[in-house]
């Protein structure tokens, strides 16, 4: 076994589980295992051919979706991050000239974020990157393990709202 294999397998939440405790347990620290295996790589791939993060790719994506722009209040909650954490991000974006900040004309305490067309360019070649390494990531498994997991998923989404 080679020395990254030990690393991920040793860090891996699901090894927290064991074969005594309830499945739903380990269910939940797989489903986190995947996830953060496929965050781990996407960032990781974001970094190095488009020296951007996560974060900064996920705002674009946000204001890609509406193009009349959002506030920044709106950001904060589409993101679920702090509303510093928006403005702190936006102005990392704002100095690359990948979003402006306008005046709201309905609010004049706040400020309407809109990619710049550099911003469109920019999200266009990433969001093309990001959409080939998802098809890769999940390649593993067949079409039809793939319907299956999305039924599953849907079914436990559905429960969780409910509970909520």
């Amino acid at each position: 076994m080679s020395k990254n294999k030990t690393i991920e397998t040793v860090s891996d939440t699901e090894t927290r589980a064991t074969a005594e405790d309830h499945m739903e347990l380990r269910l939940w620290l797989r489903v986190l295992a995947c996830t953060n295996l496929i965050e781990a790589q996407v960032r990781s791939r974001l970094r190095v051919q488009f020296d951007i993060t996560l974060p900064r790719f996920d705002l674009m994506a946000q204001l890609e979706r509406v193009p009349q722009g959002l506030k920044m209040g709106e950001l904060s909650k589409r993101m679920m991050v702090t509303g510093g954490n928006v403005t702190g991000i936006t102005d990392q974006l704002v100095a690359e000239g990948l979003v402006v900040r306008e005046d709201n004309p309905a609010d004049r305490r706040a400020y309407i974020v809109k990619l710049t067309p550099e911003g469109r360019k920019s999200f266009k070649k990433m969001a093309e990157a990001h959409e080939k390494w998802i098809l890769e990531l999940f390649s593993g498994i067949s079409v039809e393990q793939k319907k299956q997991l999305y039924s599953l998923m849907a079914a436990l989404k559905s429960h969780l709202t409910s509970v909520a």
